[in-house]
Formats: C-alpha cells, structure tokens, sequence
C-alpha cells in the first residue's frame, strides 16, 4: 500500500513538472512576446533558459525591432553568470555589427566590464587589465556625455595604478637584486608612463637614489629638477632640495 501511495505521489509530481515546463508556448509568439518571455526568465533569475530563448529570438526573428535587445541581453546574461570572456565577446557583436542600436553605448560600458572583472591581482599577466583601459577609453571617446564617462575614468585610474604597481615591483625586485641598472630603467618608465599614480614619485625618488648611489650626479639633477617640478606638494621635496644643493656643491669643486 505505501509502495502504491509513493507510486501515485511520483507520478502526480511528475505530472506537475512536465506541465509546468510545458506551460508557455512559444510557437505562436511573435518577435516583441517572444523577447518579453526571455526578459522575464533574465529577471527571474533563470539565465540558463534565459540565454537559450535570447538566442532563439535572434535565430527566429533576424533583422527584426528586439533583434539588438535580445543581443544586448545575451552578453548581461553572460555577465550575470560570471562567463565574461563570453560577454566580451557577445558584446562586441553588438558594438561591431549593429552601430545603429541605441544599446551601442551600454554595450561599449559592459564590455569594458568584462575586461575589468577578469583583470587579475598585480602580480599577474596583466593582459585584460590593459584591454579594459582600452575599451573604457573607447567609451569615453566616442560617448564623452554619457552619465557613465565618470565611472568609466575612475576605473581607468584604478587600473593603471594595477600597471604601475606591477611595474614598481619589478623594479623592487630588481634593486634587492643589486641590478641596477635594470632597476633604474623599471622606476623610470613607472616615472614617465604612470607620472600620475602614486607610483610615479615613489619611482622617480628611488631612481634619484640610484643614481646618487652610482655617482651620475648629472642625470641625478635632472631627475630632482622633474620631481620638484612634477610633485611640489610631495612630502620628499626637502629631502630633495637638500640633495640638490649637495650635489651642486660638490659638481662646483
């Protein structure tokens, strides 16, 4: 008797299933329903049938008014579900082959996102990092009244202090190494490529050091004269301007 009442109780739940599953049918929708059906399953939550039925709309309905919706809707629900190198990719689809969409800018924005998600800690290849700074640039040129421009310029300095770290330990690593040569070179290009970071002074005051350390006492001014002129609020300019006066003294002997 409990094996039939189990028996009837799957069967039924079964039922229930299979009707639910097969409760909206699809092959009388036309373009708008069909996408208004993938937008609800997208805010549900359901991304995975969500992205099937976005793709569906394309397939079924090309060239159609929701054709560059559903486009749009396919890189979000990519990004929704953490496949950004897939939202990238879907994204420029957008961007690339239907420039008319006004969908275009945020399109630009998200895929710079995608990028900025699969940026890695500094100590790593540092690839998409600089693919993100690319496309944000993108963003900011080509739609430069956007609400978005600020947002998309303070991600750009986020990403290129990432670079400039990256690039200061190096040279780090090279200095604790005694070459140094190689280290002066690595402080100096975070110096002229990241001036504006936080690495930018920490840079140039470590290459004044080494130079100092190897008696280029020309090439040591110079760097001092371009530090109290690039950073005169820098709480090193004293310590600077003393060092200055000291190698002038001993150059006039």
């Amino acid at each position: 008797m409990q094996k039939l009442k189990f028996a009837v109780l799957h069967a039924l739940l079964l039922v229930v299933i299979l009707s639910c599953s097969s409760s909206v049918d699809t092959t009388k929708f036309n373009s708008e329903q069909y996408f208004e059906y993938a937008m609800k399953l997208y805010n549900d939550g359901d991304y995975e049938l969500a992205l099937q039925e976005f793709q569906t709309v394309l397939l079924q309905f090309p060239g159609s008014a929701v054709s560059d919706d559903a486009q749009f809707y396919i890189g979000m629900t990519y990004f929704k579900k953490k496949q950004y190198l897939l939202g990238a990719y879907e994204f420029s689809k957008l961007v690339r082959n239907m420039p008319a969409s006004p969908f275009v800018p945020q399109a630009q924005f998200m895929l710079a996102e995608c990028y900025y998600q699969l940026s890695p800690p500094f100590p790593l290849d540092q690839t998409y990092t600089k693919k993100a700074i690319d496309e944000y640039q993108a963003f900011i040129d080509f739609f430069p009244t956007n609400p978005k421009v600020e947002e998309a310029e303070n991600k750009i300095k986020e990403l290129t202090n990432k670079l400039a770290e990256k690039e200061y330990n190096s040279a780090l690593i090279y200095e604790k190494m005694e070459y140094q040569i190689a280290a002066m070179d690595y402080y100096g290009n975070v110096a002229d490529t990241y001036h504006d970071t936080k690495y930018g002074p920490l840079a140039l005051y470590r290459k004044i050091q080494l130079e100092v350390k190897r008696k280029m006492k020309d090439k040591a001014l110079a760097d001092i004269n371009t530090f109290l002129i690039r950073y005169p609020n820098n709480e090193r300019v004293e310590e600077l301007k003393e060092l200055e006066t000291s190698l002038n003294q001993i150059s006039s002997k």
